[in-house]
């Protein structure tokens, strides 16, 4: 269900006139493209403008002229100089006043330097929506920075990422033979999505494998997310298990999830393997209303904002899940809102977590759609676990460490699966070997 954004949990910073969703997700990059610019990007360290400018084009109009800046640190003057150097000797005329426009606001946001806060124009503000609502073109997977390095966060299930090979954690050196090094993540986003049928090259490089780097050409294809799915398995020793996959917290997201909490219970289920792997986050509210399935009235989350104050998120359901065995599967292609669902479950001693350490994504975005169809993603809040664990950059930790190598998904294995499978006979996985010091 795509319930709207209630206002009444607004900063008062946002727009009226917009209409905002809290988005938690790492960066969507293959969904939408930002337009940011060298020029914008210095403006927008100087603030934005606050008075009409004297274009004799009329294309761009600015009403603000009433800006409290405090100090009077920031002239304004610098704006227009540099505006008019532009449109006057700027050597390729003429220039596209509305580029340099929207390039000025995109820099304006940009200088927070925070990877998660982006404008996005009106075309890529549309297609970030088509993204949340489950269809898009491109390559079908979520990248981001982390670590200063352009990374996979996490390959669609199906999609021409994951039938590539491309895996969670890959680190992207190369998009067509150009270095990556320093590159801005909307540059990477331009370069790696494209039209149906069209292909890109990502030189990746992989743990483990001697540092040197893999070729993958992949051809873009129109990626439909299913974003929730359930399926049915027994344990070795015949339990009946439902399996639920949540590839994404979009707008459809809870209405699935409702279908298969329905389907399990009127197959009288013993447990249920939710699988959150690879699932790079989305809306809030959805991820807030599945936890209503498991911890109804609880808290499934709280925001804590700048200033120390913390609004905390009830997740409210009909909890029909709350007394069932549950095991959450994780890996590091896991962020935000399932980082949020996972936590919740474990903080409140509803399920266990097996598979490797979380993204660590721990921050909450508005998405404010603007008059024009633009619309600014800005980070307003960090989220908490209930218990009051930031996971920002570490991640979660789960119960039960189970990796799955590279040659597990050649060969089809999935040792994280068999393990939740074995968890509801007794058997628990065995703990993680020690890792051995080198010898000197």
């Amino acid at each position: 269900m795509d319930t709207p954004f209630d206002s009444e949990n607004m900063r008062s910073a946002v727009p009226e006139h917009g209409r905002a969703r809290r988005v938690v997700g790492v960066y969507l990059a293959l969904v939408f493209v930002v337009a940011s610019f060298l020029w914008g990007y210095r403006l927008g360290a100087n603030g934005a403008p606050s008075k009409p400018t004297g274009s004799a084009s009329g294309t761009v109009e600015f009403v603000n002229d009433d800006m409290d800046l405090s100090g009077g640190v920031v002239d304004f003057e610098l704006f227009w100089d540099t505006w008019r150097l532009i449109k006057d000797r700027y050597a390729k005329q003429p220039v596209d006043e509305k580029k340099m426009f929207y390039g000025a606001l995109s820099g304006m946001v940009a200088s927070l330097g925070d990877p998660h806060s982006v404008f996005l124009e009106p075309v890529a503000s549309e297609e970030f929506a088509e993204e949340l609502s489950g269809k898009f073109e491109g390559i079908g997977a979520e990248i981001g920075i982390k670590k200063g390095n352009l990374v996979v966060i996490a390959p669609l299930p199906d999609s021409p990422a994951e039938k590539a090979g491309l895996l969670a954690g890959d680190r992207i050196v190369g998009i067509d033979g150009v270095d990556t090094t320093g590159m801005a993540i909307d540059d990477a986003v331009s370069r790696i999505r494209g039209d149906k049928g069209t292909k890109v090259k990502l030189h990746v490089l992989r743990e483990n494998d001697g540092g040197e780097p893999k070729v993958f050409e992949i051809t873009r294809d129109t990626i439909a997310v299913q974003s929730a799915k359930i399926s049915y398995a027994a344990s070795p020793k015949g339990k009946k298990l439902a399996i639920i996959k949540i590839s994404h917290f979009n707008g459809d997201t809870f209405d699935r999830f409702l279908d298969g909490v329905t389907q399990a219970a009127l197959r009288d289920t013993d447990g249920i393997v939710l699988d959150l792997r690879n699932n790079p986050g989305g809306y809030l509210d959805a991820s807030v209303q599945i936890l209503g399935e498991w911890i109804p009235g609880e808290i499934a989350v709280s925001e804590r904002y700048s200033d120390e104050t913390t609004d905390d998120h009830l997740a409210n359901g009909r909890g029909r899940l709350k007394d069932l065995p549950t095991v959450v599967l994780v890996n590091g292609g896991s962020a935000s809102a399932s980082e949020i669902v996972a936590g919740a479950l474990q903080d409140h001693g509803k399920a266990v977590l097996i598979g490797e350490q979380t993204f660590g994504k721990g921050s909450v975005q508005d998405l404010v759609e603007l008059d024009d169809g633009s619309s600014v993603k800005l980070t307003i809040a960090e989220w908490l676990t209930p218990k009051g664990k930031n996971i920002n950059t570490e991640g979660i930790a789960p119960d039960y460490v189970v990796a799955r190598s590279e040659e597990d998904y050649q060969d089809d294995k999935d040792p994280q699966r068999d393990a939740a499978y074995a968890w509801f006979d007794g058997v628990t996985p065995p703990p993680p070997e020690p890792e051995k010091e080198e010898k000197k």
